[in-house]
């Protein structure tokens, strides 16, 4: 899949590997470089929606890239 499309749907996964790691690694995580002092919070569940979201959104486009060259 060397294609904009797998250059776009990587860069959206990418994207939010980076603002994961800002936000759970400094506010839900705890260890040894964690600024969250005492235990760890429990991750709030629209991370998960964020994430399925994502997959769909990958998911519908890649649908419309295989239907249009079909037509």
């Amino acid at each position: 899949l060397n294609s904009q499309y797998a250059f776009a749907a990587a860069s959206m996964f990418a994207y939010w590997v980076i603002i994961f790691t800002y936000f759970g690694v400094n506010f839900y995580l705890t260890g040894l470089h964690s600024y969250a002092a005492g235990d760890a919070v429990q991750v709030p569940s629209f991370v998960y929606i964020s994430v399925l979201a994502m997959i769909a959104l990958a998911l519908i486009a890649l649908r419309g890239k295989i239907y249009s060259k079909k037509l």
